[in-house]
């Protein structure tokens, strides 16, 4: 086996590790809710960034390649804004959590910036979800409950589609912040499948090199969950890459 391969095949085995931990540390914590660092919102002004810098870092989730050709899109007090429009049916953004999670554990944090790259499916049946999301913030719905209904009835008025097959995303920036428990960043791809049990792609298994979680926070799983009504099953599966998108290796 060259030297190469070796760093590939090692890459690969911590990065899978570092995701089960970085998972199973954020489901842990979602129990300890006096112990969030941000219980609340803070002011708006906190969350935003530099247009030219938002557009950097969403840039950078994806490979040169797909990124320079894609959509950008700018956090701004009113909204998703189109900064670049772009030929390649992609759409790169970045965001505090509150812009694409109902009760993640940093959902608050003004250290989160997530950089995405949505590819077309994604776009069309995933991005509606974010729309909504920031819509329902920026309006002052900051309540879990309030945040499930109005995406619930979201659904219902068909505002936003079921996803589509194929739906994906970059998540490969070496500058994004996921979250400030353990490692803050993962260099990752993350497909976007519409079903409820983790058990059907063997993944959370100690065993299986997959790991998933629930794209609704909090996670519904369990039947007594009110996300279990009005909410399809949505689940999202990262996939560890050992590579940032510059191409330099991502695990040391």
């Amino acid at each position: 086996m060259c030297i190469r391969d070796r760093i590939e095949k090692t890459a690969a085995r911590v990065a899978v590790g570092a995701l089960v931990s970085l998972l199973s540390m954020t489901v842990s914590a979602r129990a300890q809710e006096a112990e969030r660092p941000y219980p609340k919102m803070l002011p708006l002004s906190q969350y935003l960034m530099d247009r030219d810098a938002a557009i950097a870092l969403a840039r950078s989730a994806a490979p040169e390649g797909i990124s320079k050709d894609a959509s950008v899109l700018v956090l701004t007090s009113n909204g998703w804004e189109t900064a670049v429009k772009g030929t390649n049916g992609f759409v790169c953004m970045t965001g505090p959590a509150w812009t694409a999670s109902i009760d993640f554990y940093d959902v608050w944090s003004p250290k989160q910036r997530g950089a995405i790259c949505l590819n077309p499916a994604a776009v069309r049946s995933i991005l509606p979800i974010f729309h909504k999301l920031t819509q329902m913030t920026l309006g002052g719905v900051t309540s879990v409950k309030e945040r499930i209904a109005g995406i619930q009835e979201a659904y219902a008025k068909k505002e936003i589609p079921p996803v589509e097959p194929g739906s994906m995303s970059y998540m490969m920036s070496k500058d994004a912040y996921l979250s400030h428990l353990g490692t803050h960043n993962l260099c990752h791809v993350m497909f976007f499948l519409p079903i409820k049990n983790p058990a059907e792609l063997d993944a959370n298994d100690p065993k299986s090199p997959i790991s998933s979680t629930s794209m609704w926070f909090p996670d519904p799983d369990k039947p007594d969950s009110p996300l279990n009504k009005g909410l399809p099953p949505l689940r999202t599966v990262p996939i560890e890459v050992p590579y940032w998108s510059d191409g330099t290796l991502a695990f040391h």
